[in-house]
């Protein structure tokens, strides 16, 4: 199985030690390289370097991670995307090239100061919210509503589902899904931040965003980058199995997203939008 390797381990047990094989997550790094620019003039430049799991969607990474940064909005921004060779020879799987339209303009002073800022929570709260208001529409109050049942539900359907975490205990999850039911994507990655733009990036190829009818839920707690990603995606509802920061329910509030923390099978907190949540 990809994205999974084995490793002899030692047990401990209280009075005795057992020698056996244990299935252990892959974290490696996959490379982001842009291609861009005027016809006569093409540039190349990396933008990111992430440790993800492989499991087969690179490409939805590099799809979500584009689309939630806000450097391509549509498919048709991107020519093409591709593995990079090794001097035209081997296959490198852990460089993506994705060769943008002539019309994407990149400012990459900005890029690199946000990339910065983000990681390192070296910008101030408030402005990242007002920053994010700028590139996400408030999401309305619509018809679209949830039971609290279904809510209950997704924690069991989400271990059902999650496949790589039963083999190995180490990866969280995105989980995708419509009341209906006809809409279910779930992806697993080491990060959490991976999970969501590889879930998002397989919404986004197959030109399923905006997400407004859908609910997003996350194995892990809610921060403030997971927000700002539901958000772009359109999603307007998401829970999380962990707890929320506290700029993740100030961003949520500001943003009308409904935030549900500490899901559990018999109970959930609601952080913001509690009106899209019935009895």
């Amino acid at each position: 199985m990809s994205g999974i390797k084995s490793f002899k381990i030692k047990k401990i047990k209280l009075n005795e030690s057992i020698e056996t094989p244990d299935l252990v997550v892959i974290e490696e790094p996959l490379e982001i390289r842009l291609g861009y620019g005027n016809e006569d003039n093409r540039q190349q430049k990396s933008l990111s370097v992430t440790m993800r799991t492989p499991t087969g969607h690179d490409f939805e990474l590099v799809f979500g991670f584009l689309f939630t940064e806000n450097i391509i909005t549509t498919f048709d921004d991107i020519i093409s995307i591709h593995y990079c060779t090794d001097l035209g020879k081997q296959m490198q799987q852990s460089i993506v090239r994705v060769e943008l339209k002539t019309h994407i303009l990149l400012d990459f002073d900005a890029l690199e100061r946000h990339f910065y800022g983000t990681s390192s929570c070296g910008i101030c709260g408030k402005a990242s919210i007002e920053v994010l208001q700028k590139q996400c529409p408030i999401l309305p109050i619509n018809n679209f509503f949830v039971k609290r049942d279904f809510i209950f539900n997704l924690s069991k359907i989400l271990q059902e589902k999650q496949v790589f975490f039963q083999h190995t205990g180490g990866l969280h999850a995105a989980f995708i899904t419509s009341p209906s039911g006809v809409l279910q994507l779930l992806r697993e990655d080491v990060g959490r931040h991976n999970a969501l733009d590889k879930v998002i990036g397989a919404a986004f190829q197959q030109k399923l965003l905006p997400l407004s009818e859908s609910v997003l839920l996350m194995s892990s707690r809610a921060s403030f980058e997971l927000i700002q990603k539901a958000a772009m995606a359109g999603i307007s509802i998401m829970a999380c199995v962990g707890a929320p920061s506290s700029l993740a329910i100030e961003t949520a509030k500001a943003l009308g997203l409904t935030l549900i923390g500490f899901l559990r099978d018999e109970s959930f907190n609601i952080y913001s939008g509690e009106e899209r949540i019935i009895s």
